[in-house]
């Protein structure tokens, strides 16, 4: 999950903050492996949306585990050319040697919760990603 507020500091930052801190800073980010791992990144309003839902569902809803994704595969370049697109930067990110324990590919099933909870995300990656890239640029100029 991401989204505005989320971050860039601390050994457990998400990678999309990370980018996003990285390029304002004009230094390239750094991407273990060769980038091409994919993960199913949600906007921070899917979920909310997926929680209200949950909480006006039917019955047969009720205590089950759901995903909540966006039921898309996005890999850590394409991640962040699009984010290098909205800086407008020439920065490249610098690729090390991938983490030992990382998931090449992840991928969330939301058939359950497009079901039960009629959930389908209303915010897509690139839309999400300006959203939150949007926040970090005003954020920066605040302070």
């Amino acid at each position: 999950m991401f989204g505005p507020r989320q971050s860039p500091k601390g050994a457990y930052a998400a990678v999309i903050p990370l980018f996003i801190q990285a390029l304002l800073d004009n230094k390239p980010p750094t991407i273990f492996g060769d980038g091409e791992q994919t993960r199913d990144f949600t906007f921070v309003k899917n979920v909310v949306q997926a929680n209200i839902k949950a909480l006006f569902s039917q019955a047969n809803a009720i205590n089950k585990v759901y995903n909540i994704a966006v039921g898309e595969s996005t890999s850590l370049n394409q991640l962040f050319f699009y984010l290098q697109g909205l800086s407008n930067s020439t920065i490249t990110p610098q690729y090390v040697q991938e983490r030992s324990g990382d998931i090449r590919n992840s991928l969330a099933d939301i058939s359950k919760a497009q079901q039960l909870l009629a959930y389908h995300p209303a915010i897509r990656i690139e839309e999400g990603l300006k959203i939150t890239y949007d926040w970090f640029t005003n954020s920066a100029k605040d302070h």
